[in-house]
């Protein structure tokens, strides 16, 4: 379980026989979004701290929450792998199905990373909870 704030979990790490899945946490539905950038670099990193040094902006579209996470998720990969860019943090602003995102984090060149191929639809879902948010994907690594 990962602890950013005393109480404040974000997300956990959970055990999957053979990709990576993790629970994200929010007390809003654009904090899961936000937290899934946190997730991602915990994981690509090994946990080690990633500056950020450099912005860039995106937006993506889905047809549904759980579409607009995937296709979030794959963004962000594809950032990692095309364009050499980790976020490690973002602001993320949601209209509907469609999102736009202020990422920051770095260029990969500057950090060893583990490698995830693809986000999956398996075990994934986004629900309303009495504490705010919570959402689970699992990626293919």
């Amino acid at each position: 379980m990962i602890k950013e704030k005393k109480d404040n979990i974000k997300f956990e790490l959970l055990d999957h026989a053979a990709d990576i899945k993790f629970r994200v946490f929010g007390k809003m539905l654009n904090e899961i979004f936000e937290n899934s950038i946190e997730a991602l670099a915990y994981y690509e990193s090994g946990g080690e701290k990633i500056e950020s040094k450099k912005g860039k902006v995106i937006e993506v579209s889905g047809n549904d929450t759980e579409s607009l996470l995937y296709k979030f998720i794959d963004e962000l990969l594809y950032l990692v792998d095309a364009e050499r860019f980790i976020a490690v943090k973002g602001n993320v602003l949601l209209r509907g199905n469609n999102l736009k995102a202020e990422l920051y984090g770095d260029d990969t060149d500057n950090n060893q990373l583990e490698h995830i191929k693809a986000p999956t639809y398996a075990e994934m879902y986004i629900k309303k909870t009495e504490d705010g948010w919570e959402a689970q994907f699992v990626l293919d690594v």
